[in-house]
């Protein structure tokens, strides 16, 4: 049997999240924004709901196009507000659309949100060695640092340790540990 992180329960969708995502380096503009919106989801909640409501959400904001988000009027807003296969939440809502505007702000003036976000790791990934989840970290000084400039382009729903989770849900940050199959040092 697979040794795996801590955090994984004996659910398949986490398993799957896990073995097949987690901590895997994203460097494509739409599985970023995918991503971000679900993190700030998931602000307040377990992941596991997320993870279950993974397609609604997929579903619900159009495969998650940001150029179609960014374009959602009161119509939409409203069909979202009551869609129960997703978390209902109206200012998370409305982040995801203004996130999805300020995403494409970055794209137009950085020329991808890649380019943008992975410069401050140097378009690396970082690889951590902790020996078990206990020392993992919600928040560091990187998360802290793209959080504030996230938040100066607009952003909302991008605190911290919801930026931490992000950085790991992308790879930017590898945080499997030591006990983990998955575990690399570099």
């Amino acid at each position: 049997m697979k040794k795996r992180c801590a955090w994984v329960t004996s659910n398949p969708l986490y398993i799957k999240y896990h073995d097949e995502e987690w901590g895997i380096p994203v460097y494509e503009d739409r599985k970023l924004f995918e991503m971000l919106l679900l993190e700030s989801f998931q602000a307040g909640l377990s992941w596991i709901t997320i993870l279950k409501k993974r397609e609604n959400f997929r579903r619900a904001f159009d495969n998650f196009d940001y150029h179609k988000i960014a374009a959602y009027k009161a119509k939409k807003y409203t069909a979202l507000v009551s869609d129960k296969g997703i978390v209902r939440n109206k200012l998370k809502i409305k982040a995801a659309i203004s996130n999805a505007q300020n995403f494409i702000k970055i794209r137009d003036r950085y020329g991808s949100f890649s380019d943008f976000l992975w410069k401050f790791s140097n378009h690396k990934p970082i690889y951590n060695t902790f020996e078990n989840s206990d020392k993992v970290p919600t928040a560091n000084k990187l998360s802290d640092t793209i959080s504030k400039e996230l938040q100066n382009h607009g952003f909302q729903f991008v605190g911290t340790t919801i930026i931490y989770a992000y950085l790991q849900a992308i790879g930017m940050v590898n945080d499997h540990t030591k006990e983990c199959f998955k575990y690399r040092s570099s």
